[in-house]
């Protein structure tokens, strides 16, 4: 009876957790962040649902709510984003895939200085609702019952995940700076989850990438004038470990290169930058986890290059049928 407790423990409590990190900080779109967070793309029971509640503060000389990361030389943008979302696990044809959408808010203000005159700007309202669909297609089958999740590994896997921002935000062409970008957007991606050594809670270390391509539709009245942006290729990377059963970190990098803007005809610079992070998570419960994280630019000297940092501040509660049914009989 003993050991029959402690197995119904075990099942109340991991496969839950995992369906939590699906959603923790990574429901942060990239245009928030300029980087997935890590442990988004590991996998968890199919049929788990997450709600989070996000906080951004991010400073630079780009619209953080704008992918392409168009740079104005000596600029101060200052932004607070909210972003409210909902994330859900599911099957198709026997992996596991993921449906994410998340509707981001808030405020930026910014300034620049040309000609010995200050220009400012202030915007606030919602952005762009941002939908992604997550698809595995190496890697273990879908998780489809608490066996499934009590006996997965991870080992390697392979994601297809495709994003679509529409262009539904608060838009003024009188403005550079907007949280909508008057323009349909997205990219295509291939996230890699690797298991390094043991998947046991608070031994688990993970290497995880994210090779994506963004695509960017043309704004045509970009305060009057047209604006295109060639594709941007990003890559994301992220080094995690755990530090006990319910504290995890994870050491953050980000490489973007392309997206060069042009504007009437008049060429810019594509981007070369490197962005490095840190993050750090805590399962405060089986529906509820925390994490806190930190991102810089570092290549960024020259005037077009992106100067962006920022802190992320995410709470999420996950939950399933199965798992609240598991806990509600073992008396927890």
């Amino acid at each position: 009876m003993k050991n029959e407790s402690g197995s119904r423990r075990r099942v109340a409590r991991w496969p839950l957790a995992l369906a939590s990190v699906v959603a923790l900080g990574a429901l942060v779109p990239a245009p928030a962040s300029a980087q997935v967070p890590a442990r988004f793309y590991w996998k968890s029971l199919s049929g788990a649902n997450a709600v989070p509640l996000i906080v951004n503060s991010i400073s630079g000389n780009t619209n953080p709510f704008d992918p392409s990361h168009l740079v104005t030389p000596g600029a101060n943008v200052d932004a607070t984003l909210a972003l409210p979302g909902y994330a859900r696990t599911f099957s198709l044809g026997g992996r596991a895939a993921l449906f994410a959408v998340i509707a981001p808010m808030g405020r930026i203000s910014g300034e620049v200085t040309a000609g010995g005159g200050t220009v400012r700007e202030t915007a606030r309202g919602f952005g762009d609702p941002t939908l992604e669909l997550d698809v595995n297609l190496v890697g273990r089958p879908a998780q489809k019952n608490l066996v499934d999740a009590l006996r997965y590994e991870p080992g390697f896997s392979l994601d297809l995940i495709a994003d679509l921002a529409v262009p539904v935000g608060e838009y003024d062409n009188t403005r550079t700076l907007n949280l909508g970008q008057n323009r349909w957007y997205g990219r295509v991606g291939a996230p890699i989850v690797w298991q390094l050594g043991p998947w046991v809670p608070g031994r688990r270390t993970t290497l995880e990438l994210l090779p994506a391509v963004w695509l960017f539709g043309t704004n045509d009245d970009f305060v009057g004038q047209t604006l295109s942006t060639d594709p941007m290729f990003q890559v994301d990377a992220h080094l995690t470990r755990d530090f006990t059963e319910r504290i995890w970190g994870s050491l953050d990098g980000v490489w973007y290169t392309g997206g060069k803007a042009t504007i009437d005809g008049v060429e810019g610079e594509k981007l070369d930058n490197l962005g490095i992070g840190i993050t750090l998570g805590y399962h405060i419960n089986d529906n509820l986890g925390l994490t806190v994280g930190y991102k810089s630019t570092i290549n960024d000297k020259a005037p077009g290059d992106i100067q962006m940092d920022g802190f992320m501040v995410s709470l999420v509660a996950g939950w399933h049928p199965l798992v609240e049914a598991a806990k509600r009989l073992s008396g927890e």
